[in-house]
């Protein structure tokens, strides 16, 4: 693939959007994510400081995303461009960067490293433009980023994205990082003593909505928006629990409804509880009654048992759901009871039969193994209980490895060994080999995202090396071997 032809599916996918956003302002801000264009215009919080950048009387976002194949762009010597005009990022005196996780600070390299800008903060100057880092891995280690980034907005960055663009738009650049460490919720690497707590957008920011609509992304012409934010629960595995979360926030279900376009056929409600609001019921049944397709991003076994039931499940498989997924999230009771997940077999057995009952395909659990304490005695309870499932409806287990969290109760647990948890994802498969579907998440890749979250800044400099190494995990094994082993 040529340049031109780089640019050509450019052009092609802004020609299919709808929505994009164009102005003319005197501060430019490449508003990149590290991630392809098929995932990243899925990210509805990509979205959100899109149009809060807009909003800025001073300030234009041009997107620019992880390209495809990044090869075809060094072979061709063309950098990455912006999708709204066209320009190199090295062009914009501002990079905004959304992070949702560990894994993707190789696509902060990659992106940087193909125009030219040195990936080190302490090898750029004045002339390159400023590096600004945000998004979802901020509450959890925002730590990985500090040798490459001039600024970070650790937690939600709805408000602070203005405050940050008066800075730039009306001071002098080399004020800009001593400006930036003065407000809380921000972080400036050698000016900033300590991370601060995470910052939390007003309420008036909320709901959080699509701007952007594409068929060219995983979540196809859906329209997304939040009807809560945060989370009132306590898993002791989870970033968003508790207080450092924000707690929950629901928006009225009548404001959720009037905030969906007319031209939104697919809804897709996003958040860490969607089924916790109290309104969720009217909510769904106001957007599948008008006739549209309907998504959720976390439907929680209990709720469906114990409090939405039967005409619930209905209305999603109205709105199009073909399988219904939940998360078990713990192989056994007592390592669910462990972690304070609260979901007992008898709410999963509910949710099989109320996927049975409302004709959709196939229940699809989300499981995680390898917690502290974990036994094969578990793994094989996980067996006997799916085989039992398999019995209602036809099951799918997405299994991952755990990988600890900082600021989370469990943030020191230590990682399973790559080699038993081989094991343990064996013993899954061939005790539900011809009775349910089995796909396993990579340990190895779990391992690193570990590494980086569990890290500080000489993890980050180690993801650099392996990145300059290939990538692969011989790479990253060396270059984490003076941190810790596998």
């Amino acid at each position: 693939m040529n340049s031109w032809e780089i640019k050509n599916r450019i052009r092609q996918r802004v020609a299919e959007e709808e929505g994009v956003l164009r102005k003319v302002a005197p501060l430019g801000v490449a508003l990149c994510h590290p991630a392809t264009y098929d995932v990243a215009m899925s990210s509805l919080g990509f979205q959100a400081i899109y149009q809060e950048i807009h909003r800025h009387p001073e300030a234009v976002a041009e997107r620019a995303f992880l390209p495809d194949n990044p090869e075809e762009y060094r072979r061709n010597r063309v950098p990455v461009l912006t999708y709204e005009n066209e320009r190199p990022l090295s062009d914009f005196p501002v990079i905004a960067f959304s992070i949702a996780y560990e894994l993707e600070i190789t696509g902060i390299f990659e992106m940087l490293d193909l125009c030219g800008i040195p990936l080190l903060r302490g090898d750029r100057s004045a002339r390159h433009p400023f590096i600004l880092a945000g998004g979802p891995l901020t509450i959890s280690n925002p730590v990985i980023l500090f040798p490459f980034v001039d600024g970070v907005i650790i937690g939600e960055g709805e408000e602070r994205i203005h405050q940050f663009l008066d800075i730039a738009a009306g001071a002098d650049r080399e004020n800009w990082t001593e400006q930036l460490a003065r407000l809380s919720g921000c972080y400036v690497p050698g000016i900033s003593s300590e991370i601060p707590a995470p910052c939390r957008a007003p309420d008036g920011c909320l709901p959080a909505s699509s701007r952007i609509l594409t068929k060219n992304t995983v979540l196809s012409s859906m329209f997304l928006i939040e009807p809560e934010r945060g989370c009132s629960r306590s898993c002791a595995y989870c970033v968003m629990r508790g207080p450092r979360g924000g707690g929950m926030r629901t928006v009225p279900a009548e404001e959720v409804l009037r905030r969906i376009p007319e031209n939104a056929r697919r809804v897709g409600l996003v958040g860490a509880a969607v089924t916790d609001h109290p309104q969720i019921h009217d909510i769904v049944a106001g957007i599948v009654e008008n006739g549209r397709e309907i998504g959720v991003s976390s439907l929680r076994a209990d709720r469906l048992a114990d409090h939405l039931g039967e005409e619930f499940v209905r209305l999603l498989a109205k709105g199009g759901y073909r399988t219904l997924t939940t998360a078990s999230d713990g192989a056994s009771r007592r390592m669910r009871d462990m972690v304070g997940r609260n979901t007992e077999e008898r709410h999963l057995t509910r949710a099989a039969e109320l996927a049975r009952i409302s004709g959709m395909s196939r229940l699809k659990l989300y499981e995680m193994i390898g917690f502290p304490g974990e036994t094969m005695n578990d793994i094989e309870e996980l067996i006997r209980f799916s085989l039992e499932i398999s019995k209602i409806t036809p099951l799918s287990l997405s299994v991952s490895p755990f990988v600890a969290k900082r600021n989370t109760p469990l943030g020191g647990a230590p990682f399973e060994s790559i080699a038993v948890l081989e094991s343990k994802f064996s013993r899954i498969r061939a005790g539900l080999k011809g009775k349910a579907e089995v796909k396993p998440g990579s340990p190895r890749f779990a391992w690193i995202e570990y590494m980086l979250s569990q890290g500080d800044e000489r993890a980050g400099l180690a993801a650099m090396d392996a990145w300059r190494q290939g990538g692969r995990f011989a790479a990253w094994k060396k270059a984490f071997g003076s941190l810790r082993n596998p």
